[in-house]
């Protein structure tokens, strides 16, 4: 059995625990035991069955029982924890993934918890010691103290892959771990470090007591902590929503939880972030794609227009040089990307994912926990690495260290970098990102006067992209489930579902991130339930729009008519209704509504160009000549509409009308459909030859391959009969086309 086939075989079976069919869930688990040698668990299993059979035997019978309905709750939670343990036992036993090969390695390893916490906070309290005593027979060497901190680094590590490894935390490994994070000499840093353990330990193995301990740690006042937790509590709630409610203490909890209105305000803003992490690869894309070849393009020219040498000689003090303004001429769009990529970076969006992505080869990436290290400057890894001595080097790790707009993976890359930076370089970076850290950190501080949250949605942004980058960059990454895979459409989980919809004001600031970031599919789910709570005009176009974006103009139609109710901006819904009409075939009710909007704006180019559309579609030609007139009288410049003004013409017999605008188009870059229709124009008038030419570069100079250019020919054929073409010379002409474009 493959691991992927194993997978399949575990979610189908605790589908049809979570949907209640048992009998189905029971065969597949003892395939699923007996294909795979875990006879160790068959006895387990036919107590189960059996338990089950008594209740279905006892329930057919009509025997009454008032906990009927506790027991086969609990049978079904116990069921589900027997296929955890089977699948573990499967997995540990075949899976090649670096997840099971580290399992395996630690799989002896044990812990003396009570020794465990007196080792990790003695170490501070020597640390304490030292920094309190400057008797040179008490204070270690600087090589004594790296060798110490490494070494203690060393058991958080341990630390960290005993959590990770736990399948269910008996409650002894509870209490040590509720020790440990509560314990006031050791580093929150650590602490963060271990909850990142604890939810991988939840995403590999499901444990009620794992959410628990998460849900103590959210409440804890330590804001690096509680951040990761309620991440990892999201990513818990989401993976595992089909079984939440068998487990009345998590979502009970959860319910409390949300009473608080810190807590809504912080779990729309994670919610937000997990959604924004879907924009990452085309953020990245844009960059790639537009903003860095427009730099490129400017960089040659760069020194001269903005005369360094002379604002060097200046200094600058002096008065703004004139030239500036002319720096982006070669790249008049550059200016717009480049705050736009501000915006979005001060959105919190991941806009250096593509520069970090390449610096992730240094041995430091080597130890898994790594990944998920919370960024110090103390941290033993830098000190091996950065000389500290170097003053330059300590301002540059300062100035990271402050760094909320960097991710903690990225902050350790940045580190280890700037050892291949000349002396020069790596001070003026320091200085630069010092005087932008300290600029940006009281800007912080002051919206956390104003919009408090500000900094714990910095942290929790930080933690989700250092996921992202560990999901998407690690080298064995394929060998984890992809988070960022999800749709991460929470609205529509049991439990946080209904979290959410207790407070649609955070309902709808979700849906509207989800619109602003053209997600309609999504957006439209939220829109439709809360149209549904209250009736809105503003929500019902929104609600049409979505549907109007995903192609559903049927549901996008009935949005926008009930939006109609509410006379809101009623110019625009009558020609997203007559949209809709058209798209559905039914251009004479488009005309309908294209008419009432013409009414409150008459000389609106859309309105009128879209009425000459309908019209041509119901075969008005003369009627739709008009409008489009209208268009050219009101536009001149607009050469859209010379094609449907050159083709109205044509099948309304005014050959000579038609030939004057399809030339037009033809002097003007003519696309494939334009030369076709010169042709049909020349041939209605006669003109055989140039009727022939002109279908021949029609096929020859576009993309108009011979077989579609039939097609369109033959849609065309009866109004070319209808202006005077013999129906007996066509196949002749059309031979005769053929031999044109072979040579």
């Amino acid at each position: 059995m493959t691991e992927k086939e194993l997978n399949i075989r575990y979610h189908e079976i605790c589908l049809n625990l979570s949907e209640r069919r048992l009998k189905p869930a029971f065969d597949h688990l003892e395939k699923l035991i007996s294909e795979n040698g875990m006879g160790i668990y068959l006895d387990e299993w036919r107590n189960l069955e059996q338990t089950y059979n008594y209740m279905l035997k006892y329930t057919v019978e009509g025997i009454q029982d008032p906990e009927r309905q506790k027991v086969y709750r609990k049978l079904i939670v116990s069921v589900l924890e027997l296929t955890d343990k089977v699948y573990e036992a499967v997995r540990l036993k075949l899976s090649s993934s670096l997840e099971y090969e580290k399992k395996r390695s630690f799989e002896g390893i044990s812990i003396n918890f009570t020794d465990q916490l007196n080792k990790l906070e003695d170490f501070y309290l020597q640390e304490e010691l030292k920094s309190l005593v400057n008797d040179a027979d008490v204070t270690s060497s600087e090589s004594t103290e790296k060798d110490d901190a490494k070494s203690h680094q060393q058991e958080i590590v341990k630390l960290f892959y005993y959590t990770w490894f736990r399948d269910k935390l008996k409650s002894e490994e509870i209490g040590f771990l509720q020790k440990f994070f509560s314990s006031d000499l050791i580093s929150h840093k650590y602490k963060s470090l271990v909850v990142s353990a604890l939810i991988l330990s939840l995403l590999r193995y499901f444990d009620e007591k794992k959410f628990s301990l998460l849900f103590d740690l959210y409440e804890t006042e330590e804001v690096e902590i509680n951040q990761r937790a309620i991440v990892g509590l999201l990513i818990g709630l989401y993976n595992y929503d089909l079984r939440l409610p068998f487990y009345p203490a998590i979502t009970g909890r959860l319910k409390i939880l949300n009473e608080n209105p810190d807590f809504k305000q912080n779990l729309e803003r994670v919610i937000i972030q997990f959604i924004r992490s879907k924009e990452t690869e085309k953020i990245q894309q844009k960059i790639k794609d537009e903003i860095i070849p427009e730099m490129i393009k400017i960089s040659p020219n760069l020194k001269d227009k903005i005369n360094l040498d002379s604002l060097m000689e200046e200094g600058l003090g002096e008065d703004e040089n004139p030239e500036w303004e002319r720096i982006f001429e070669d790249s008049p769009g550059l200016m717009n990307k480049m705050e736009e990529f501000s915006e979005l970076q001060m959105e919190g969006a991941d806009v250096f994912m593509g520069s970090f992505s390449m610096l992730k080869l240094f041995p430091f990436f080597n130890e898994f926990p790594n990944w998920f290290m919370p960024f110090f400057a103390e941290n033993p890894e830098i000190m091996n690495v950065v000389d500290e001595s170097d003053e330059i080097n300590r301002r540059f790790i300062e100035a990271i260290d402050s760094a909320p707009i960097l991710c903690n993976s990225d902050k350790y890359s940045f580190c280890f970098s700037i050892q291949n930076l000349p002396k020069e370089n790596r001070e003026f970076m320091a200085e630069g990102m010092k005087a932008e850290m300290s600029q940006f950190n009281e800007l912080q501080n002051d919206e956390e006067l104003t919009e408090p949250g500000k900094k714990s949605g910095f942290i929790s942004n930080q933690i989700i992209q250092d996921l992202y980058r560990f999901y998407k960059l690690h080298p064995r990454k394929h060998n984890f489930e992809d988070i960022f895979s999800w749709r991460f459409d929470f609205h529509n989980k049991i439990a946080l579902g209904d979290i959410l919809k207790e407070d649609e004001k955070v309902l709808r600031n979700i849906a509207e991130y989800y619109f602003s970031k053209n997600y309609f599919e999504e957006a439209a789910e939220i829109f439709n339930y809360l149209v549904k709570v209250e009736k809105s005009g503003e929500l019902y176009q929104k609600l049409g729009f979505c549907y109007q974006k995903t192609g559903d103009f049927e549901q996008a139609l009935g949005a926008y008519k009930k939006a109609e109710l509410f006379d809101l901006n009623r110019a625009w819904n009558l020609k997203k209704i007559a949209l809709c009409y058209r798209n559905l075939k039914q251009p004479e009710k488009a005309l309908e509504y294209y008419r009432e909007a013409e009414k409150l704006d008459e000389e609106n180019l859309n309105v009128q160009l879209n009425i000459g559309h309908c019209l041509l579609e119901l075969e008005q030609f003369d009627e739709a000549l008009k409008s489009y007139f209208k268009v050219e009288y009101l536009a001149p410049g607009n050469k859209k509409v010379w094609r449907p003004i050159g083709w109205c013409s044509f099948v309304s017999g005014k050959k000579e009308q038609a030939g004057k605008y399809f030339q037009k188009l033809i002097d003007n870059e003519p696309n494939k459909h334009d030369l076709m229709n010169m042709g049909h124009v020349h041939w209605s008038r006669g003109n055989r030859k140039e009727a022939l030419e002109f279908y021949k570069e029609s096929i020859t100079q576009t993309e108009f391959t011979e077989t579609e250019f039939f097609e369109v020919f033959e849609e065309d054929l009866h109004h070319l009969l209808e202006q005077g073409i013999d129906k007996e010379d066509v196949p002749i002409m059309l031979d005769q086309l053929r031999y044109f474009v072979e040579e």
